[in-house]
């Protein structure tokens, strides 16, 4: 989770994505990014060519924030977003990184706070099936941080990982068992000290999964629960991993999947198809893969042709409309936005508008 600007708001509106022209789009930004006439560069980001042609999507705004919104204090300064995930009242809940706070959005787009006291720190969430809110954070990568759980209301605070045990939680994906995996986000390609860690239904028992890695960032889980997906910020891998057992890696299971091209790869979710959606940071872009981990396609968003709007951290889904929301910041660190993409069909074929 990237530690830089964020949020400045617009008025909210809704908008369903629109289908972008594989050919059109896509080659268009596969262009972009080389050097224009008189040293002028262009401010969209190039897509690399072996991604160009992929089937694309373009997001819409669909609510946009600023850092004197009242729900995240009012009082200015810089805003990130992430960890967007859905309840089962359909409120898409997503943090800011940088106060470490909680919103809450309900359907009809009123936003409000579920925590705002928090002095832990923030850079993912995810939701129990009994309601809970798994909180995974810290403030300073030296002093450790903390994963711990809270209420749908903001209450009943319990922590699980201790800032002493040294680990910086990132992200969260729970497992149909009650327990889950947590990304460490620690190393870099000189020293691989992060890694990816299972902690039983117990809440006590914490097991090393993937070590050795550099900036581990995203998890998740296909819908079986049998896949765990690991972004690996530093070295730009995107790791797939056969699960024998919860916490138990399956004899072979465990691979490279994709090796992304100078993107700094963010935040992971999967769809019920178990689909993959790897956010992109600088970018303004989510990578979509099959369950294999072979891309399929792409959503865009559109303000990364005028080099706006390319901090895209994270994604959640919508159950039953398979919707994809982003929450992405602009480089100025006064705005931020979440965007909406509805993909028609499937990725088996280029979109058309």
């Amino acid at each position: 989770m990237p530690k830089i600007l964020g949020l400045i708001a617009a008025s909210a509106s809704a908008f369903l994505a629109v289908p972008a022209s594989a050919d059109s789009l896509a080659s268009e930004a596969a262009r972009s990014g080389q050097a224009w006439p008189m040293g002028q560069v262009s401010p969209e980001p190039r897509i690399p060519p072996s991604e160009a042609d992929l089937p694309t999507f373009v997001a819409k705004p669909w609510f946009s924030l600023d850092d004197k919104t009242p729900a995240l204090g009012g009082k200015g300064g810089k805003v990130i977003l992430e960890g967007p995930a859905f309840d089962k009242q359909g409120n898409l809940l997503f943090v800011d990184c940088v106060t470490g706070r909680i919103l809450r959005l309900s359907p009809n787009r009123e936003l409000t706070t579920v925590l705002s006291d928090n002095p832990s720190g923030i850079a993912g969430i995810a939701i129990h099936p009994d309601g809970r809110i798994f909180v995974a954070g810290f403030t300073d990568p030296a002093d450790g941080g903390t994963v711990f759980t809270i209420k749908p209301d903001g209450s009943g605070k319990q922590v699980i990982i201790e800032p002493s045990a040294g680990y910086v939680p990132d992200d969260i994906a729970i497992d149909s068992e009650g327990g889950f995996y947590f990304s460490d986000m620690r190393g870099d390609t000189a020293e691989l000290t992060g890694g990816v860690l299972y902690v039983a239904p117990d809440m006590k028992t914490v097991t090393p999964l993937l070590t050795g890695m550099s900036l581990a960032n995203g998890v998740a889980l296909s819908p079986d629960h049998k896949i765990l997906w690991a972004t690996e910020t530093g070295r730009g891998i995107l790791h797939r991993i056969d699960l024998a057992t919860p916490g138990k890696i399956a004899p072979y299971g465990a691979t490279f999947a994709y090796h992304f091209t100078a993107a700094k790869v963010d935040s992971l979710r999967s769809d019920e198809r178990g689909n993959l959606y790897a956010a992109l940071y600088s970018e303004g872009r989510v990578l979509v893969f099959d369950p294999r981990g072979v891309p399929i396609g792409q959503i865009l968003i559109p303000d990364r042709e005028q080099g706006e709007f390319l901090g895209t951290t994270s994604m959640a889904i919508e159950p039953g409309s398979g919707a994809v929301y982003i929450v992405a910041h602009d480089r100025d660190g006064r705005r931020a936005r979440i965007y909406r993409a509805e993909l028609t069909g499937d990725f088996s074929k280029p979109a058309r508008r």
